[in-house]
């Protein structure tokens, strides 16, 4: 086992947990991240599956929400609800992977110009919605009507795009359906526990089809831990820096992030 190789997959398992629930695209990052460090990532199935390690991260933080709603699946309307209020939202991404993931990772995650565009229209939107977004009407997630979780779904759909990033395109799109910064965050978080845990178990699936060696499983296994910790750590700052200063920073750190990719394709540097 080369060291080297545990020592990228642990930098890009920190990469990703650090990304994943900010509106900057932690896929996008990784992608970029392996290019820069030279990892080979075969079918892309690393990129995802460590993705799962960030999820759990947030399933941990929020144990007591989602232990809480399902105990009260039989009893508590409040809590089918809720259920139903996530199911309806995962839906349209769940339609759209199934026929577009393929795509996506043989055609879009292979272009540095889908993403840096993806990164300065995305920037820019966010900007857009954060000036001109309607006043906030739903203050927690889980009382988000049923209409406006489809819609989020469907805003989610677009982080199919390498660079949109799943949580700012759920998060714009709670914005301007009405919800507050902290409960379009929120929302965003649990959103992606099915959406991920999808996009998971279709990798593994994948992987029983190719040659798993011991080693790539050691690889895949060092960056799925790195990402759960580094998640772990930056979801509640994350909460609470959004509370008071919005989306902006994101937006501008994408449009920067962006540009500086165009310039480096322009210089054929990338």
């Amino acid at each position: 086992m080369d060291p080297l190789v545990l020592l990228k997959a642990l930098v890009l398992g920190i990469v990703q947990g650090l990304t994943e629930f900010l509106p900057i695209s932690s896929t996008a990052h990784l992608l970029l991240g392996e290019r820069l460090l030279g990892f080979e990532d075969e079918g892309k199935v690393f990129t995802v599956m460590i993705q799962f390690g960030s999820i759990l991260a947030v399933m941990w933080l929020y144990r007591a929400k989602i232990i809480d709603t399902v105990v009260g699946l039989p009893t508590k309307p409040e809590a089918r609800r809720f259920a139903l209020l996530i199911v309806a939202a995962f839906l349209p991404a769940l339609v759209a992977g199934l026929f577009l993931a393929d795509y996506v990772k043989t055609v879009l995650q292979e272009s540095l110009a889908v993403i840096a565009w993806a990164f300065i229209l995305g920037g820019i939107v966010m900007l857009l919605i954060e000036r001109f977004r309607p006043a906030p009407t739903v203050m927690e997630a889980e009382k988000t009507p049923f209409v406006r979780a489809i819609g989020i779904g469907i805003f989610q759909t677009l982080a199919l795009i390498p660079g949109v990033s799943r949580s700012g395109g759920t998060i714009i799109g709670a914005l301007a359906l009405g919800l507050d910064r902290r409960a379009a965050a929120e929302f965003s978080f649990f959103l992606a526990m099915p959406t991920m845990a999808a996009a998971f178990v279709h990798d593994l699936m994948q992987l029983q089809t190719q040659t798993v060696t011991a080693e790539r499983l050691v690889v895949i296994a060092v960056g799925f831990v790195a990402a759960f910790f580094a998640a772990l750590v930056v979801v509640k700052p994350f909460l609470e820096f959004v509370s008071r200063a919005g989306f902006g920073p994101f937006a501008w750190y994408r449009i920067g992030m962006g540009a500086f990719l165009l310039v480096l394709i322009g210089l054929g540097l990338a």
